[in-house]
This record gives C-alpha cells, structure tokens and sequence, in this order.
C-alpha cells in the first residue's frame, strides 16, 4: 500500500512516501537558498511528496541561522529552478513556512522575537557563534496577531509563485502557531488564551487566511502533540487537539502531518476526528530512532494514509525504490546535518550492487 498512488486533493502522487521538512541550514546569511539544493531535491523526487525544509515567512520570524526564506522576490526567484527540477523528476513538492515566533533571537535577525506571551523558552539556540539563551519575546497584540497571520498569507502566496505545489503550515516543535497552542507559553486573558477553543484560534485563523489565498488544497498542517522540543507543554493534548481537529475540519485542508509524540490515545484520538488526509511521521524529534519500513507499515495500519520519512531521506536519495525492493539502507552522517556545503547534501549516492574486489 506504501508504494500505491494516491490522490492528495487534485494533486497526483506516485506513491504514499513522504520526504519529511528537514533544517539543513545551507542559505545564505539573507535566506537564498543554496544552488545546489535543486540538486538536493530533484535527487530526492522520487518521493510521492516532498516537504521543503522550514522557510522563515519573514525576516523575524527566522529562528535559526542560514535557513532559506520565502518574504522577498529574491527568495521566490532561487526557489524557481528548485521546484521546477522537482518536477522535471516526477515530483511534487509543498514549501514549510516555519515562523520561530520565540524561538529566535536579536542576533540571528537583528530583531526581537514575537510571542503568543512574553515568556522564555527555556533552553538556548544555536547561532554560528555558538548557542544563545533564549530571550523573551514580545507578547503579540492582537493587531500583530493580525500581521502576523498575513506574513502567513504573503509567504504562501510567494511560494506559489515560486512554483510550490502546496504550502505546509508549521504548528510543530515549538515554533509559533505551537506557542499559541501549549499552555506553557500561552497564558493570554483574551480570545487567544485560556481554554483549548482560545488556544487553537490563531493556529485557525492562519490556517483559514491562507487557504482563502491559495486555496485549501494547497495547505497542510504539521502537529507535535503532546511534544516538549522547544520547551513546550501541553496539559491537556487530547482535549487541545480535537479543538483543534473541529475548528479545522471544515476547511478541507490538503492533509494533517503528525509527528508520533502523543500517547497512543491522543494518536488514535486525531486518527479518528481528522477527516482529511493523515501524514504520519513515525519517529519523533530528538530520537535516535530512525523511521523505517516496519515503523511506515504499522502507521498506515493504524489509520495513516502517507507515512513520512525524515533522516534516512538525507543519507538516501532513492529511499522509495530501497523500501520498496527490500535494498540495504545507508546510514548518515549526523555529523554534516548542518554543516553547511555540499558534504552530506548532495553527495549520497543512489543504491548500486557491490562491486567485486
């Protein structure tokens, strides 16, 4: 079934494998992408959808450093050979707008970052001088939140124009519309606070903004729920996310992406109450574990209707037809995840019988 097509909305898909939305940190220091990630992608098209890595929707909304943007005509022109050679492939591909809200920092961006509350992420982020403290975000007014909600609109409508075939909106690991989410880091007095129906409006709002724009087939949404990267925490996921689930299921979004970090009851929860798509991610954040055959078959058993894979993407090119024909799987190199350059990148080779010696 893995390998079968599948029709996402009007967009054909040669198979149900998902390359997964990876940070490899190789823009340049104003968010142009790489030129070699034409390359990167198109070796990767054999995927029936492919997931950029996060796109910041505005310069401050950037969270980590030499991440690719898509707020600037120069950002849509570099990503046109890029999706072009995803498609000369056979591929379709959706740009991920990863708006950092407060996962950021003043000297990533030279701005302060924004926040559904004036609260600091515990931890620290990475910079190319070394790792910062997380600093406290602005609290957004609702009037930001209004801003905010149409740097959504104008990035998805970019990516567009730079060839996308749809847009992923980044409600996951800790970045802002989860912010916006968790009670952690969401402790508002107004409509955007409080109860679970509060909490998922702006995650709504955006969601409702862009699929006006560009239409909601074009539009996924990727979840961690019940996840703690970036210092999140949700108290209650199961009541979060079917809030959630019933403010979004009458848009007729393209597809939901969850990771596997809710409890197998939350998981079976959103499997039942979605009544799109379902991507499921089967390895969690941080994990050693890598998502496999075994992990993508139990997903579409329990519900699933494309799996998506993640790290074995980097270090194989040609993972479908590896799955698929049982073939040995190269491990990758962690060490070169973001280092910059085209070591780890784009020198993975397709699969090749052993020569003999």
């Amino acid at each position: 079934m893995l390998f079968e097509t599948y029709e996402l909305g009007r967009l054909p898909l040669a198979n149900r494998v998902v390359m997964a939305p990876m940070t490899r940190v190789r823009a340049s220091a104003d968010g142009v992408p790489s030129p070699s990630a034409a390359d990167y992608y198109a070796q990767r098209a054999t995927a029936g959808l492919i997931v950029s890595e996060g796109l910041s929707p505005s310069r401050q909304g950037q969270s980590e450093p030499n991440i690719p943007g898509m707020y600037r005509d120069e950002h849509v022109e570099a990503w046109k050979p890029i999706t072009a050679a995803v498609h000369d492939n056979g591929g379709k591909v959706f740009a991920q707008l990863m708006h950092g809200g407060r996962i950021g920092h003043p000297e990533i961006n030279g701005m302060q970052p924004l926040g559904a509350s004036a609260i600091a992420a515990q931890g620290t982020i990475f910079n190319s001088g070394g790792r910062l403290a997380f600093v406290t975000p602005i609290e957004m007014t609702q009037e930001q939140i209004r801003e905010q909600v149409e740097v959504f609109v104008r990035a998805a409508e970019r990516a567009i124009a730079a060839g996308f075939d749809g847009v992923e909106l980044h409600g996951a690991n800790g970045y802002l519309i989860q912010q916006f989410l968790s009670d952690n880091s969401n402790q508002r007095a107004d409509e955007y606070g409080g109860s679970a129906e509060n909490r998922v409006r702006f995650a709504a709002e955006v969601a409702t903004a862009v699929s006006d724009a560009i239409g909601s087939e074009r539009v996924g949404l990727r979840i961690s729920p019940g996840g703690r990267f970036h210092d999140m925490h949700e108290s209650d996921p199961a009541a979060l996310y079917s809030a959630l689930i019933d403010a979004l299921n009458p848009l007729g979004l393209a597809y939901l992406h969850t990771l596997e970090t809710a409890t197998p009851e939350v998981a079976e929860l959103i499997r039942r109450k979605w009544s799109g798509p379902l991507i499921v991610n089967p390895a969690t954040v941080g994990s050693t574990r890598y998502a496999n055959l075994e992990a993508a078959k139990d997903s579409i058993a329990r519900g699933a209707d494309l799996v998506s894979f993640g790290r074995y993407f980097i270090s194989n090119p040609d993972l479908v037809r590896r799955l698929r024909d049982d073939l040995e799987l190269t491990e990758p190199d962690e060490s070169t995840f973001y280092t910059g350059g085209d070591r780890g990148y784009v020198d993975y080779a397709d699969w090749s019988p052993a020569q003999p010696v």
